[in-house]
C-alpha cells in the first residue's frame, strides 16, 4: 500500500472488553500509531471535573472538548501514556468516576462533533489502530479492518474488579456489574453514533479467552 495511505484498523466494543489492552499490543505488533478515542471522552469528563464543569452542561462541555490538547504515547513498554495539556494522566482518567462521567458527555452531539475531525487527524502513516465504541461505524466507516470485541457483562466486571484491587481500593462486585450493565445500555441507545459491530466488523467474543488468544485471533481476521 502506498505510504500515502496509511492503513486503520478499528476495534470497537464495551467497556472491560479488552480493547484498550489489545489495541496498544496490536499498534505496537504493527508499528502503528495509537488513538483511544475512549480516553477522549473520559479526558473531556476529567478537565470539566478539573475545571469545575457541570458535567450536564452540554455547551460548556464541547466548548472544552473544542479545546482538548492530548497526546498519546507508546515509548513506556509497559503501557500507552496519555498527556492532558502536557501533564500525564493515563491513573487519573481510569477512575470510576471519570469514566461514568465520559459516557455521560459522549452523548453530548457538540462534545462528538468537536471530537470527531480531531480523532481523524490522527491518521498517519504507516497506520492507525483506532479504539472506541464508533470507530467503524461512524469515524472510520472505511477502515480496511474492523474488529469488535465484546464479553459478557460478568466477565468484564470481574476483569475491573481486578484491576481495581490491585490498585488497592475497595469495590463491591455486585455494583460494577450494575454500572457496567447501566453504561452498555446508556451506550447501546443513545441516540448519535450507538455501541454496536459495524455491519463489515469481526466480532469476538473474549468471555473465557485469555488475551493471547484474543490478539491471535484478531490477527488472523487481520491477515484475512
Amino acid at each position: 500500500m502506498n505510504v500515502s495511505t496509511p492503513v486503520v484498523i478499528t476495534i470497537d466494543g464495551p467497556s472491560g472488553s479488552g480493547k484498550g489492552t489489545l489495541s496498544q499490543m496490536l499498534a505496537r505488533h504493527l508499528g502503528y500509531h495509537l488513538l483511544d478515542s475512549g480516553a477522549l471522552y473520559r479526558l473531556v469528563a476529567l478537565m470539566a471535573i478539573n475545571k469545575g464543569i457541570d458535567l450536564g452542561n452540554e455547551i460548556a462541555v464541547s466548548q472544552a472538548a473544542a479545546e482538548l490538547d492530548v497526546k498519546f504515547s507508546l515509548e513506556n513498554d509497559e503501557s500507552a501514556q496519555i498527556l492532558l495539556e502536557g501533564n500525564e494522566v493515563t491513573d487519573a482518567i481510569r477512575q470510576e468516576a471519570v469514566g461514568m462521567g465520559a459516557s455521560q458527555v459522549a452523548a453530548y452531539s457538540g462534545v462528538r462533533s468537536a471530537l470527531l475531525e480531531r480523532q481523524r487527524d490522527f491518521v498517519c502513516p504507516p497506520g492507525l489502530v483506532a479504539d472506541g465504541r464508533d470507530m467503524g461505524t461512524t469515524v472510520f466507516p472505511n477502515a480496511i479492518t474492523k474488529l469488535f470485541l465484546t464479553a459478557s457483562a460478568e466477565a468484564r466486571a470481574e476483569r475491573r474488579y481486578k484491576q481495581l484491587c490491585a490498585k488497592g481500593e475497595s469495590v463491591e462486585m455486585a455494583e460494577l456489574v450494575r454500572d457496567i450493565r447501566e453504561r452498555d445500555e446508556r451506550d447501546s441507545n443513545r441516540a448519535i453514533s450507538p455501541l454496536k459491530p459495524a455491519a463489515d466488523a469481526v466480532i469476538i467474543d473474549s468471555t473465557g479467552m485469555t488475551i493471547d488468544k484474543v490478539f491471535a485471533e484478531m490477527l488472523a481476521a487481520i491477515n484475512k
